[in-house]
């Protein structure tokens, strides 16, 4: 099946012009309390263009992250019109947020690696 380049043009160019305007509302634009330092890491977009998945990074104990994840979610529905009248689309898709763990996983998976680092050293010599 032959690649529609323009297509995958416009949908990076969607996904990073969401990023832009929504990395800018959460330096921010938002006023809710809950809200505490996040960062966005990334947008997935589905492949009909319908919905996307907003990564957030959130920095500060469990309470906060929790707290924050759920005023994101209350707020996506001003964040999604916020964003459709700025970018001055008829469309832009449905936003959900997600926390994003990757960090997590990175660094439990260099912890891991240590581990197996030091565990070698000893049988070699």
């Amino acid at each position: 099946m032959p690649i529609n380049r323009n297509a995958e043009h416009h949908r990076d160019r969607v996904i990073e012009a969401l990023k832009d305007e929504i990395s800018s509302m959460l330096e921010g634009d938002l006023n809710d309390p809950r809200i505490g330092l996040c960062t966005l890491t990334d947008v997935i977009m589905a492949p009909g263009g319908k919905s996307a998945r907003v990564l957030v990074q959130v920095d500060g104990p469990e309470e906060d992250v929790k707290q924050t994840m759920a005023a994101l979610q209350d707020a996506r529905v001003y964040i999604r019109n916020t964003v459709r009248e700025t970018l001055g689309k008829r469309h832009i898709p449905e936003l959900t947020f997600h926390l994003d763990q990757s960090a997590l996983a990175n660094s439990r998976i260099e912890e891991l690696l240590g581990r197996m680092k030091k565990r070698e050293k000893p049988a070699s010599k």
